[in-house]
């Protein structure tokens, strides 16, 4: 089959060329289709339990979704007259935001007083024209001791204020709306700044999350690719020497990308931040393919063969090879379907679909274009030595130091596997170069953080939260949640009460407590609601028929399992102490910490199944169980090895490495399956013996290995430089593992097949190892 597809594309290959110029034309038209999701929501499968819980959360309360205005006067005081007038009019502005149901700032707070036997509900702020310095102390005074606004909208010292936005998108297209709700912001921001030049602004909040998901992807698209294709140029132009070979690799690369694309926009696909790195991926990915046909023709060429006769004998000694490499890199990525994260599914099958692609047209066009295009390739002289046969000199000389060194090496690396630790922080999913993280960051510094729980306490009747028995139960929740450390807010209903009653007793300190009688409690609330304006009533905290609240507790941006044990430690306090009353538990920052651990686990599961499948496959392929046996060794060593090193250096493995294991074990194959492929082929076809065969293989396959090597090094350590940190991550160290492959298959891989196909025969050995260097000299 392989002999008539060659001796096909020798001799039509203007027909193959202008087939599959038609087939991508027509695929990639479908890349039109293709919308960006910023929403974080994208990260969640429609039945994860985590966003049922919220989403049922947020159809009980208001929307959470917002975005926050982090003010600081240069002067450190926001308690001048002159900021308090800028904060009421940028609260004023932030009402034409698209989308806003509800404006947060200190100034628009509802403040009650007693005036004789009246209660007075007003702005904090009504004015600030006429405010002297006993004013401002007075409304500073307030605002640093109040619950409901010190460490959340304004800082205890006063040097830094926030105004809180709440926008209920219409969820009909994220793609338009969450965009439509950034820009408006950016906008108010700049011309908050140019009227008042007196203060810094920066914007944070879950809507500006969710913009910096797309913009990172956006501008890694706009970087990252193109960079990508000057280093595959390049290297290929370079170790290659090659003009026509590079133009073809990069056509190939073209055409893989515009139709993996294109396919998955007429599937209905949408891209999200990792699926977005799929076109770098596949462009590393469908390289190596190319580069393994071209320097096996370049080879023939060398030895005399004509251009047709090397590309020939190119595609049937590397048919096999490659087509096992790539499906084993599409099991790879396709074991990412056991993610948690739908972002990685598509990420995975996009890339899965990217290779297999990348491997039709690499024995199809690629060489149809080789056979067009003009190629000189200068015979080598007649007994000269190359550098892959000095180096597999090296490694066969050496292979009895190089086999326990080697091995005392993967096992002092590997050691350090267990100090890994399965964490997250999804405010550091962008790096420091990121708008949001900047203001995330100086938001944490100096106000609080953005991590957030939300629990709601359910008393089970109507008006249920009216009870006495219920209220000191939630206020005894919300003194135990303030005296946890990582805790920066606690916003509750119990503190709102507290204020009224005192109100009611004529602003007596003595009754700042919760009131006593369940009829008391509804008409303080019934009394408040009524005198509240429009989008500051407190649907925020309380349901329709007020057999819940909601209790909102802001946190520094702690990891993914210090959420989780808090998590923990909210539902065994009310197991202990809940006086029957259940809560739940939901917020964007406690998905995010459970879908982290739990892609990890699942991901193990979908690796391991990955690599039994593909160690079947290589034992049927090379019909040899005991080489396929032999093949997981130089297969798992990379990835345990990598991990080791990330252990030692890092420690932290999240949502975007636990896909890492499945994504290597796929492209580490490569270099196992055509070393193996060629050692097995001179053992096989040209009875050589285990020195000669690992000669052989060098010779052959040693340069392509390099080559595909840097270049996929290179490609993943271009996507370590993106500015989101899950792609940045998984980047590097895919790029660490990768080299890892390369080290392990010339220095460990081939001194243990010597060792192994050798036993018992000493005296061969030794003779075939004479030969060898007689050779040389």
């Amino acid at each position: 089959m392989v002999n008539q597809l060659s001796d096909f594309v020798n001799k039509h290959p203007l027909w193959v060329i202008a087939f599959s110029i038609v087939f991508a034309f027509l695929a990639a038209m479908g890349a039109q289709n293709l919308v960006f999701k910023g929403d974080y929501r994208v990260f969640f499968g429609e039945n994860n339990p985590e966003l049922l819980a919220f989403e049922a959360m947020q159809n009980v309360y208001s929307k959470t979704d917002n975005v926050a205005f982090v003010v600081a006067p240069k002067d450190g005081n926001v308690f001048s007259a002159e900021h308090l007038a800028s904060l009421k009019s940028l609260t004023k502005a932030s009402w034409q935001i698209p989308y806003s149901t509800r404006v947060d700032s200190v100034t628009n707070f509802q403040h009650t007083y007693a005036e004789e036997d009246d209660m007075i509900v007003e702005k904090l702020v009504e004015s600030t024209a006429n405010l002297n310095e006993l004013a401002l102390a007075k409304i500073k005074d307030i605002a640093v001791n109040e619950p409901f606004l010190v460490n959340k909208t304004v800082s205890p010292t006063g040097h830094v204020s926030v105004v809180n936005v709440t926008v209920q998108l219409p969820g009909v297209d994220i793609g338009k709306e969450v965009p439509e709700v950034a820009e408006s912001a950016r906008q108010i921001k700049a011309t908050y700044l140019s009227e008042y030049p007196n203060a810094d602004v920066y914007l944070a909040g879950m809507v500006m999350m969710n913009t910096s998901f797309t913009e990172a992807a956006l501008n890694d698209s706009a970087t990252l690719v193109p960079l990508m294709f000057l280093i595959v140029v390049v290297t290929i132009g370079v170790l290659l020497r090659t003009i026509s070979g590079t133009i073809a690799t990069v056509v190939i690369i073209i055409l893989s990308i515009a139709v993996a694309m294109g396919l998955a926009g007429w599937s209905g696909m949408y891209l999200t931040g990792p699926s977005s790195s799929a076109p770098t991926m596949i462009l590393t990915l469908a390289v190596a393919d190319c580069i393994h046909i071209l320097t096996s023709m370049f080879y023939e060429m060398r030895k005399g063969a004509t251009k047709q006769d090397a590309i020939k004998r190119s595609l049937a000694l590397n048919f096999q090879p490659i087509f096992l490499t790539s499906l084993t890199t599409a099991i790879g990525f396709l074991s990412m379907n056991f993610s948690d994260s739908p972002p990685f599914h598509d990420l995975g099958n996009l890339v899965a679909l990217g290779v297999m692609l990348a491997f039709v047209f690499s024995i199809t066009l690629f060489p149809a274009m080789l056979r067009v295009l003009p190629i000189r390739v200068k015979v080598d002289e007649e007994g000269k030595i190359n550098q892959m046969h000095k180096l597999s000199s090296f490694v066969v000389s050496n292979r009895k130091l190089l086999l326990p060194s080697m091995a005392a090496i993967i096992m002092a690396s590997s050691v350090f596997l267990p100090k890994n630790e399965l964490n997250d922080d999804f405010v550091k999913y962008f790096d420091e170069t990121v708008a949001f993280r900047t203001a995330a960051d100086y938001m944490q510094g100096n106000i609080s953080g953005m991590a957030l729980i939300e629990v709601s306490v359910e008393s089970g009747e109507s008006s249920g939260i009216n009870s006495p028995l219920y209220l000191q139960t939630v206020a005894d929740f919300a003194e135990w949640l303030r005296n946890i450390e990582s805790v920066d807010h606690v916003n509750t209903i119990t503190d709102t009460l507290k204020r009224l009653n005192k109100n009611m007793h004529a602003d007596d300190e003595n009754y700042y407590t919760l009131p006593n009688d369940q009829a008391l409690s509804a008409q303080y609330l019934l009394l408040y609601e009524m005198s509240l304006p429009y989008g500051l009533d407190l649907n925020n905290q309380l349901n329709v028929d007020k057999s819940a609240s909601k209790i909102s507790v802001t946190l520094q941006n702690i990891t993914s399992n210090e959420m989780l044990a808090l998590e923990q430690a909210i539902n065994q306090w009310f197991v202990e102490n809940g006086n029957g009353y259940t809560a739940v538990v939901a917020s964007p920052s406690v998905m995010f910490s459970h879908i982290g651990q739990r892609s990890i686990y699942s991901m193990l599961v979908g690796t391991s199944l990955a690599l039994l499948l593909i160690s079947l496959m290589l034992g049927i392929a090379l019909k040899s169980w005991r080489y396929g046996l032999i093949s997981l060794v130089p297969n798992l060593v990379p990835a345990a090895v990598g991990f080791g090193m990330w252990g030692l250096f890092h420690g932290y493995v999240g949502l975007g490495l636990s896909v890492v294991v499945g994504m290597t074990l796929g492209i580490v194959v490569d270099d196992t399956v055509h070393f193996l492929s060629k050692y097995l082929r001179a053992k096989r076809e040209k009875s050589l013996d285990a020195i000669d065969a690992v000669h052989y293989a060098f010779d052959n396959v040693g340069r392509a290995l390099i080559v595909t090597t840097f270049v996929l090094a290179a490609g993943f350590a271009v996507l370590a430089q993106s500015s989101f940190v899950m792609n940045a991550d998984m980047g590097l160290l895919t790029a660490m593992t990768i080299i890892i492959a390369l080290v392990v298959d010339f220095f460990f891989l081939p001194p243990l097949l010597i060792w192994l196909d050798n036993k018992g025969k000493p005296n061969q050995s030794q003779a075939s190892e004479q030969v060898s260097v007689a050779k040389q000299i």
